[in-house]
Parts: structure tokens; sequence; C-alpha cells
């Protein structure tokens, strides 16, 4: 009979745990690293419709480095209650792959895959198919969706059935929807947050006291140029606009300079469900060590936990005074105030973070 202290020492040993991460910008199965370190050097011209277009071969760029950070937040993952094993990539053509890996009940291991945003999709109609194999072989999968991805990813049906964990940026989710999910998924409401390894990015200790307008893909609404007029006017030579789209992965380490980061409304800015949510501009800003500020949703209440924290300043939507006294507030903040904004970012915001969280808690 084995002895109580060699029962507790196997109850509280971390889960030995393996992850792979389903990225549409990777091909066959492999280790994580090895995809990241290829990855600059990726030929993207063979994965857009017109490979002359320079704007187009752009944005393919700025999206596969972005979902890149994904798979390095992934895989760069802590726990202490997880062990997490080396991890792996695939794009569609390698997840066939993982179901020729040895029995996770042979290793001894947990094994999650890992999907993001509404890239499902570009598995519809082979999806609940693959992934009721994977299941029979021991996989769990997880979901960190975002963009009311119950209500306009036309898949959702074929994935909800196989979900083990739902993290997701819409609330309440579409009812329909709800009713496919198993009884025992775990759900939770919470924006897409920073896809960073926590501290990667220094604290700078002396910023700029400037305002960086940190625009999206939205490009320059009427909305955001009024924001910029007001704010040129109000703080001269003190605002840096980047509007046409948002900041790339290689850029966003050189931004912290600036001491403030100025987020306006996103692309679902005026869906109700999507009101107490944002995109991940504020989080990434704030694990730079700059002080989020975050327009309100026009139905209210957005971010409002972190927001009554005191980890971003928010502004109401439309309102030029209000953002006025935000960023001023902003650029008062002291050293020690920023870094304390800066230290709960990076534990508490990230990706992997959230995800390592959610695993942890989805016995």
């Amino acid at each position: 009979m084995k002895s109580p202290a060699g029962l507790l020492a196997r109850m509280s040993a971390p889960r030995r745990t393996r992850i792979a991460h389903f990225c549409h910008w990777a091909e066959v199965l492999e280790d994580a690293p090895a995809f990241l370190a290829r990855l600059p050097a990726l030929d993207l011209s063979k994965r857009v419709t017109n490979s002359t277009d320079p704007a187009l071969l752009r944005m393919a760029r700025l999206d596969c480095d972005w979902h890149g950070e994904n798979t390095r937040a992934f895989a760069a993952m802590t726990h202490p209650l997880l062990e997490f094993l080396p991890a792996y990539v695939s794009g569609a053509p390698g997840l066939l792959d993982l179901l020729k890996l040895p029995p996770a009940s042979a290793t001894g291991e947990e094994r999650w895959l890992i999907f993001d945003g509404q890239n499902p999709q570009k598995l519809a109609g082979a999806l609940g198919k693959l992934l009721a194999f994977l299941k029979r072989s021991g996989w769990r999968v997880l979901l960190y969706g975002f963009d009311e991805v119950s209500r306009t990813m036309p898949c959702f049906g074929e994935l909800a059935p196989h979900l083990d964990v739902l993290i997701h940026d819409e609330a309440p989710l579409d009812e329909r929807s709800r009713a496919l999910l198993p009884a025992t998924c775990r759900t939770i409401h919470r924006s897409w947050v920073a896809n960073l390894v926590p501290f990667a990015a220094p604290f700078v200790e002396q910023p700029e006291e400037k305002i960086f307008f940190l625009g999206s893909k939205l490009g320059l609404t009427d909305n955001r140029l009024r924001q910029i007029e007001f704010l040129e006017k109000k703080f001269p030579g003190r605002v840096v606009a980047s509007h046409n789209h948002s900041v790339s992965v290689a850029d966003r380490h050189q931004v912290n300079r600036y001491k403030v980061s100025l987020c306006p409304e996103g692309r679902k800015f005026a869906v109700p469900t999507m009101s107490a949510t944002h995109t991940d501009r504020p989080f990434w800003s704030g694990c730079l060590g700059m002080v989020p500020v975050s327009e309100n949703s026009k139905a209210g209440d957005r971010l409002e936990a972190l927001h009554r924290a005191g980890m971003i300043l928010r502004y109401e939507q439309g309102d030029l005074e209000s953002l006025g006294v935000a960023c001023e507030h902003a650029l008062a903040m002291s050293r020690d105030e920023r870094r304390k904004i800066y230290e709960y970012f990076n534990r508490h915001e990230t990706v992997g973070t959230v995800v390592a969280e959610a695993i942890a808690e989805a016995i």
C-alpha cells in the first residue's frame, strides 16, 4: 500500500501537457521553434490572390507574423500545475499527422489542440470528422475565438460538439450555438488579449511624453480623424498617429518609447455583444509599459474591470473632452504607476497565460 505522502506527491505532480497550435500559415506538423525560425523567410506570394500587389503582400506579412506570435506565445506557456512539453504547430495539411503520434496513454501526457480566431473555418467541411478522430485518440480541443465566433463563423456547428474549452469575447453567446457545446465544455468570456510572451519587452524608465495613436485596419474613420485633430490642437507636438493599420509585430517593441497608447474604437465597436471587450491593442500596449487609453463602447462598460482597477484609462465614445481628460491623466502618470500597469498586463493579460490557466482548470 502506497504511503499517504506518496499519494500526495503523485496528486501534486504537474500534469505533462503537450499542445499543438493550428496556424493557417503553417503546413506540415512540426516543432513550434522550427516553424518560428523559418517564419520570417516564408514566401507568401503563393498564398495570396495577386502576388504582384504590394499592399496585399504587406497585409499577408502582417497577418502571418501576427499568427506566428500566437504560436510563440502558446509554445512558451508555463503554469505551476502543468509541465508543458515541446509544442507543435500545424497547418491544414499536417493535422492528420497528429493521429500518427505515439498514443498519449503510452507517453503519459495530456494533449491539447488549440485554435484561435475564426481560423477553424479554413477546415470547414472536414472539421467535424477530423476532431472526432482526434478526440478518440486522446486530444482535447480549445478555441480562443473572437469577433462573434458563435454568430459569424459558419463552421461553429462542426467545432462546438468537440470543444473542451471555449474562450470568447462576445457576450452572450448565440443561444443556438451554445446549445451545441458539450455540458462539460468550460466557457470563459474574455477579450482577445496580448499575443506576447510575458515580459518579452523591457520596461522603459523614461519614455517620450507623447501619445501614440494606435489605429487598425479600419483606417482613418471620421471618429478617428476628429480625435487626432482635437489631440494635435490640445497637445501640440505630442501626438504620433498610426492609423492605416495596426503596428506590425516587428515594430511593436519600438513604440514603447512613447508614454501613452491611445486605442480608439475597433471593428466591432457598435455590435452590442462586443460592447464589453476590445481588440488586443490596449493589452499589448500595457505589456509594453505604455498607459493604455481606450475608447468606451457605445453601449458602455467596455473593459470595465480593467477600468475600475486603473489598468486602463477610458474615455467615452465620441466625447472629445473626455478623451482630453483621459490623455492628460495618462501623461501625468508616474513611473511607478506605469510599472504597475506593465507588471499587471504581463502577468495576467497575455494569450499564453489565459490559455494555460484554462487548461489547468479543465480537469
